[in-house]
């Protein structure tokens, strides 16, 4: 929360600048008025200076208001929403340094020009609103605006891996075990793990674990994989190293108090994809990878399978490298989870890195388009009566646009929930770059699919896959004619 001087000093530099705006003075008009100079005014109205009693009085008696107005920090209703973002925490729990603004920045901002500030925030609000938009989406919006300025890739977290490594003698050309870094959270962190006290309680069978602080012990689900386990203890291990103290206590998170958490959870769990797929051993193996003449999904198989990881760790650890040490920019990653026998299917993560790609979240309750590799893989999953992972990899095609998107995905059943699939896919813009970077990419080499983005958007004809009509597109087309056929009875009276 900003200090309380400072916030009363800009409540009365914005009070002052809006009720000499409404009398139509400048300031210079208003430095003759109250005898105080144009400067000082300008001071005041910037929130930077504080007047002494008597001059709040020259400028109570100058602009015809009662002083007790002039000094209250209520402000009228067409600034109040200002206030509310001035005394709230916002300013404070995001770290605004971390995009390179200063909070004295925003000050200004709002001091120069508050009325277009308020109608600004006031639609912020309102769009929040609209979009049910949750404190806690807002923090998790703001970390990926974080991730993308930066193409997901964090020198310093992959540095500060790479010396814990070879601290602790971990071989990273080899395979991570669990039991590996468990022996390091015991023996030099001091942490009790205990696999047994989550399964007396039911409800609590969506968590993989729990954090004690104050005991240092680490409550473990015993049903996890070995790969599920090995995250969550590097995970550990990352905060520890990195004296990370604003943390979260269970994975998966119950609700964020601040940003820094979001944040610091971030930072560990990229800590962790960095040490369980190093770097360099995976740049190694996707340049060879890279260079292959013919597809072979097998091998992408084997790449993944060497580390001790998901499939999702793996996609998202792609994005990482594939932007820093291969120069492919253009991409995003997407989750999708989907509850069986239902319509809908849910894009519960994404990231973007360059650029805004076209298959990004809508929330208008709109039907994804079913032609995705991303729900085809889901839907596989469910329809194959086999026990283990789908994959698919497609050439997307969008309808009306030029770029086009090699997308690989993956699926398998969501372990803690009942009846719930999800897919990881990671999508490339087919640049020349990229065609030239990868050796074994041939036109007719990847299935095709024109698809569209929702299906009440989409205008692919005779689509056996469509679920829903293309409602919001007929309507925008509908007042495109009617535009159109007003400016044209416009230009045949000029």
């Amino acid at each position: 929360m900003m200090i309380e001087d400072e916030y009363i000093r800009l409540i009365f530099g914005l009070k002052l600048k809006q009720i000499r705006t409404e009398k139509n003075l400048s300031l210079f008009g208003l430095a003759k008025l109250s005898g105080l100079s144009k400067s000082y005014l300008n001071e005041i109205e910037k929130g930077k200076k504080y007047p002494k009693t008597d001059k709040i009085l020259s400028l109570s008696e100058s602009l015809e208001i009662p002083y007790d107005h002039l000094v209250s920090l209520k402000l009228d209703k067409n600034l109040a929403p200002i206030g509310e973002i001035l005394q709230s925490k916002i300013l404070k729990e995001i770290p605004l340094e971390l995009f390179g603004i200063k909070e004295n920045t925003l000050i200004d901002i709002v001091a120069n020009a508050p009325a277009k500030v308020n109608a600004f925030i006031s639609t912020i609000i309102k769009i929040a609103q609209n979009y049910n938009l949750t404190r806690e989406s807002f923090f998790l919006a703001s970390l990926r605006s974080y991730q993308e300025a930066h193409n997901n890739y964090f020198e310093d977290i992959e540095n500060e891996v790479e010396k814990f490594a070879k601290s602790y003698h971990i071989n990273l050309s080899k395979r991570i075990k669990s039991s590996d870094l468990e022996e390091i959270l015991a023996e030099e962190f001091g942490y009790t793990i205990n696999n047994e006290e989550l399964e007396k309680h039911q409800n609590l069978e969506e968590l993989r674990n729990i954090y004690i602080p104050n005991k240092n012990i680490l409550l473990i689900d015993k049903n996890i994989s070995e790969a599920q386990k090995t995250f969550i203890y590097a995970k550990e291990i990352a905060y520890n190293v990195l004296n990370i103290k604003e943390r979260l206590y269970t994975f998966p998170w119950i609700k964020f108090e601040s940003f820094d958490q979001v944040l610091n959870n971030f930072i560990a769990s990229y800590f962790a994809g960095a040490l369980i797929i190093p770097r360099k051993n995976l740049t190694e193996k996707l340049t060879n990878f890279f260079a292959l003449e013919e597809w072979n999904s097998l091998k992408l198989h084997q790449i993944i399978n060497h580390f001790n990881c998901s499939q999702e760790t793996f996609y998202q650890r792609l994005t990482n490298i594939l932007p820093k040490f291969f120069s492919i920019k253009n991409l995003f990653f997407l989750r999708f989870t989907h509850k069986q026998n239902s319509t809908e299917y849910r894009l519960s993560k994404e990231l973007h890195i360059t650029q805004q790609q076209t298959p990004h979240a809508n929330r208008n309750n709109e039907h994804y388009c079913r032609r995705w590799v991303s729900i085809k893989t889901i839907q596989d999953l469910e329809n194959s009566k086999k026990n283990r992972s789908t994959f698919g990899v497609q050439i997307s095609s969008y309808v009306n646009q030029k770029n086009e998107y090699l997308v690989l995905s993956s699926a398998t059943s969501d372990p803690f929930k009942k009846d719930i699939s999800r897919s990881v896919s990671i999508g490339m813009l087919l640049s020349p770059h990229l065609k030239k970077k990868l050796h074994f990419f041939k036109e007719d080499t990847f299935s095709k699919k024109l698809v569209g983005v929702t299906c009440e958007t989409c205008a692919v004809k005779n689509c056996l896959e469509r679920v829903a009509d293309s409602t919001r597109l007929e309507k925008q087309i509908k007042y495109d004619e009617i535009a159109n056929t007003v400016q044209n009875i416009i230009k045949s009276y000029s």
